[in-house]
């Protein structure tokens, strides 16, 4: 047979060796069977149900402006703006152009006019000056306040009023706005309930986004404010969180907390911690928590060189809130770890007692030096 038909077919075979393709030893047997199974893995991710609301998330609250509802009560320190015509007082002849009579009055004209804003004080009541006197608004409707001004303005003196002729009255708030701004961050506390000021408190946990906003809405409806439109999102996901557990070789265990936002992988976990350590093997599984009372663990096993030298995705898992992604030692440095563990409190007393031999060794020479007037001690 000539040579040249025997080294040509081996040197397409060495060729062929270095030409891409899948390289992977792994993929045999069981490893077929699970990149046909349906768990979620980079490339074939799912979406998880809707997100709910737990302690200690950071809720982001927006609303628009929040005006207050006609029938809600006036409050001390709010402003109206009272405008008052036909002020004119019953004793003074009509006749009379008006502006001659409050001339010839003792008090100037400016304190008889009613036009302009004018505050409830913590008295309940809105001061005309000296000529009107005060008149109790707190607690009222607008509607009610200006009825109770008009009514004051219209009665004589003796029975408690100024005594205008046919007085007209109109009263409205400067500021239209609720009792409290709400938009901004809030922490759901451990007891599930998020604050919202003056308005109260709600119960949030277990409910999702949607839930969260109608029953905001609701609240603020119920405290008189004008259609509330509320957004709700989660600014910060404190709740949802999984775990790195990177055993030492022999020397305990590193375990690091990071927050689930539901896109991550097997490749993004490890990428959060920089990497595996020098004492980490490439034997990685997921723990995914079972139920309590449940004899067979949940373990999902990452082939690690596929997922990151090769690229095959079928074990790079989508995580879940929960799961446990547990890096093994490297047995090697596990097995002399425990070695030197072992014999270093031996070592550790054979070299106290060799020192201690050494130095008693040392006292007997110097001492037979001194006795043979050699110096010594």
């Amino acid at each position: 047979m000539p040579i040249k038909t025997i080294i040509v077919p081996m040197l397409l075979v060495i060729a062929s060796a270095g030409l891409p393709g899948c390289a992977s030893v792994e993929l045999e047997g069981e490893y077929y069977a699970l990149a046909e199974s349906d768990v979620p893995r980079e490339l074939s991710k799912v979406s998880f149900p809707t997100y709910r609301v737990e302690p200690p998330d950071i809720l982001l609250i927006e609303s628009g402006p929040i005006t207050r509802g006609e029938k809600e009560p006036l409050r001390r320190g709010e402003e109206l703006v009272i405008q008052v015509e036909n002020g004119v007082p019953l004793e003074i002849d009509p006749d009379v152009p008006p502006l001659q009579q409050d001339v010839e009055m003792p008090l100037q004209v400016a304190f008889r006019v009613i036009n302009g804003p004018y505050t409830i004080n913590p008295d309940g009541k809105v001061d005309f000056g000296p000529v009107y006197g005060k008149v109790p608004v707190a607690g009222m409707t607008v509607d009610e306040a200006r009825l109770a001004i008009e009514d004051y303005l219209r009665r004589s003196e003796e029975q408690g009023g100024i005594g205008l002729v046919n007085p007209r009255v109109a009263v409205r708030l400067s500021a239209v706005q609720g009792k409290q701004p709400i938009s901004g961050e809030h922490l759901v506390r451990p007891d599930g309930t998020v604050s919202l000021g003056v308005y109260g408190e709600i119960y949030v946990a277990g409910m999702t986004l949607d839930d969260v906003r109608y029953l905001i809405e609701d609240v603020l409806r119920n405290e008189g404010e004008l259609d509330p439109q509320v957004s709700v999102d989660v600014l910060s996901y404190n709740s949802k969180v999984y775990y790195i557990i990177m055993e030492g070789g022999g020397f305990g265990e590193e375990v690091v907390r990071l927050p689930w936002t539901g896109n991550e992988t097997v490749l993004d976990a490890i990428a959060q911690v920089q990497g595996l350590s020098q004492v980490s093997s490439k034997r990685i599984w997921i723990a995914r928590p079972a139920p309590a009372g449940t004899n067979c663990a949940q373990i999902l096993d990452v082939h690690w060189r596929a997922i990151t030298a090769e690229g095959i995705t079928t074990t790079n898992y989508q995580l879940a809130p929960g799961d446990r992604v547990y890096v093994a030692a490297d047995k090697m440095i596990v097995i002399d770890n425990a070695i030197a563990k072992l014999l270093n409190p031996v070592e550790r007393a054979f070299g106290f007692i060799l020192l201690g031999s050494g130095m008693t060794q040392n006292i007997r020479f110097w001492s037979q030096q001194g006795q043979r007037g050699g110096g010594g001690f």
